[in-house]
């Protein structure tokens, strides 16, 4: 914007019109031509200054006088100076705030693109999960359907399966339900010896123990013969008189009603087992003919086996096997063993004299395979149904003197065997030697 200012000495005003109307003005001197006028018209001269074009209007508002005389204060060169350096520094303010405005103004648009983007990929990612989420659980439905269908088919291959067992259990062995109680194998230690018959066959030979239990109220008899047995077991029930014996007179003519049954039991079939060397072990033999008690027996051979000059190491246990005359050495290295199984024997002395043991490697065996079948005792019978009406030993003794007598089926009794009601008991069977 151009502003002229005026002259020294003259007092004078510069109005600015809203949209380009000229302003007048009075000037006071000596009513020379003012140079380079402001825009104004001068009254005393009456020349006509040239105006301000509208599209130069000016924020910058300067008093205007209305007429001569009214008061205003002259613009000076200093106050215009003042004036156009408060407009400048205005003007930088509103340059630097408009840079401001726009910077914020970019990094508002561009913040908003990028929450637009992240708004539609999220958009699909919600999509997608939605659609996995879908067929997660279209696959689990199909999952547990499957699983319902595969319980309920075990569940009636397991119903299948138990009936068919009982079926067999009834056909094999008994169809009284009281006696439906299989007989156990019970753990136990064995030194297993085989029967050399030719060179290229060996038999192992067991002798079985059968535990049979027996329920309160019931009794085992075992006659001599077979033939005695089988006529007790035809004959199904039996009345046996308690008055037997000046004991039990005071009962009078008390009898009691009982019943007789086959005594089936289970026995090995086949038998597989599974041996194993045991490298630590070794088996001492020839030792049934010391006479020497079992533990300086056990404590000599440990004390000779734990030398090195013997051959021997470390022992870590020793154990006598019952009833064989043999000794099982734990030594706690395994090249111990292995010298000592490849001298095969050694002299030990113990006592006064010096015995030749035999060594042998020691076997673990593990039944693999076990086969039983059902074996009816031919010469004992089962009495059920007994009551509790006498202690254990005379009811035993009524049962025994009943049961002799020819006149009632019966004859000579090897062994009584009776269970009071309320107790329960374990017959144990071994091989007839017959």
């Amino acid at each position: 914007m151009r502003q002229r200012a005026p002259r020294a000495g003259s007092v004078g005003a510069v109005c600015r019109s809203g949209r380009g109307k000229a302003a007048r003005g009075a000037a006071a001197g000596s009513g020379k031509e003012r140079k380079g006028g402001a825009g104004c018209e001068s009254e005393s001269e009456g020349t006509l200054l040239p105006a301000m074009e509208p599209e130069e209007d000016s924020f910058v508002q300067l008093p205007c006088p209305s007429g001569p005389g009214t008061g205003s204060l002259a613009l000076t060169p200093e106050r215009v100076r003042q004036q156009i350096e408060r407009c400048k520094e205005l003007c930088s303010a509103l340059e630097q705030d408009h840079v401001k405005v726009q910077t914020a103004t970019g990094a508002l648009e561009q913040r908003t693109r990028e929450l637009r983007k992240e708004r539609e990929r999220l958009y699909e990612n919600l999509k997608q999960q939605k659609y996995l989420n879908r067929e997660e659980e279209i696959c689990l439905q199909d999952s547990v359907l499957l699983a319902r269908e595969m319980k309920s088919t075990l569940m009636q291959k397991h119903q299948m399966l138990n009936k068919t067992l009982e079926d067999k259990r009834k056909k094999v062995f008994w169809k009284d339900p009281e006696m439906m109680l299989l007989p156990t194998l019970p753990e136990k230690k064995m030194a297993f010896k085989g029967l050399v018959t030719n060179k290229d066959e060996n038999k192992l030979m067991l002798t079985p123990l059968v535990h049979y239990p027996l329920q309160g109220g019931s009794a085992l008899i075992t006659f001599e013969k077979a033939e005695v047995a089988q006529r007790i077991i035809e004959a199904k029930e039996h009345t046996v008189d308690l008055s037997c014996g000046e004991e039990l007179e005071e009962l009078g003519q008390c009898r009691v009603r009982v019943q007789a049954a086959p005594v089936d039991v289970l026995l090995p079939s086949a038998l597989e087992i599974r041996l194993t060397q045991n490298s630590r072990s070794i088996i001492l033999s020839d030792l049934s003919s010391l006479d020497i008690p079992d533990e300086t027996l056990l404590d000599k051979l440990e004390v000779f086996f734990s030398k090195s000059k013997n051959g021997g190491g470390e022992v870590e246990s020793t154990e006598l096997l019952d009833n064989s005359g043999q000794v099982v050495l734990t030594f706690a290295e395994e090249r111990v063993a292995e010298l000592l199984i490849k001298r095969g024997s050694i002299q030990v002395p113990l006592g006064k004299q010096t015995y030749e043991l035999k060594i042998s490697p020691c076997m673990n065996g593990e039944v693999s395979n076990l086969q039983l079948r059902p074996c009816r005792c031919p010469r004992t019978v089962l009495l059920s149904g007994i009551p509790d009406v006498l202690n254990e030993e005379p009811m035993r003794d009524v049962l025994e003197i009943h049961f002799q007598k020819p006149s009632r089926g019966g004859g000579e009794v090897d062994a009584v065997g009776y269970v009071p009601a309320g107790r329960h008991g374990v017959a144990v069977f071994t091989e007839d030697a017959e």
